[in-house]
């Protein structure tokens, strides 16, 4: 299965633990598409989306639209997980090249990739 970076897919995150978001839900694919495309890797990196508001440079607002969403969402990037291929259900549509922006910006701040 090929998803690009950017790409909303519909996906099954049980079973969790804890604070893991959880449930069937939509989620932006941010792992490299050719890893994405290899049968040899059998993950995918997902940060998970919600409809709930947050703040900060950790949720990133995404507007619905190309993306598939039917209403203001967040993406929970401290919520990134790595998951099986097989656990995508569905595919949406993709985020403008700003939101994919400013989620890789919170993937950067919250792993560490300031470089600062």
């Amino acid at each position: 299965m090929k998803v690009d970076r950017g790409t909303v897919v519909l996906v099954e995150l049980d079973p969790t633990l804890g604070h893991e978001q959880r449930g069937v839900r939509p989620c932006v694919a941010v792992s490299d598409p050719a890893v994405n495309a290899a049968q040899r890797y059998p993950l995918v990196a997902v940060v998970p989306i919600t409809g709930t508001a947050g703040s900060g440079a950790l949720y990133p607002r995404l507007s619905p639209g190309r993306s598939g969403l039917v209403k203001p969402s967040y993406a929970l990037v401290d919520q990134v997980r790595s998951v099986d291929k097989r656990r995508i259900t569905r595919v949406f549509g993709t985020l403008s090249g700003e939101e994919l922006a400013a989620v890789d910006e919170g993937l950067g701040l919250f792993l560490g990739l300031g470089g600062g």
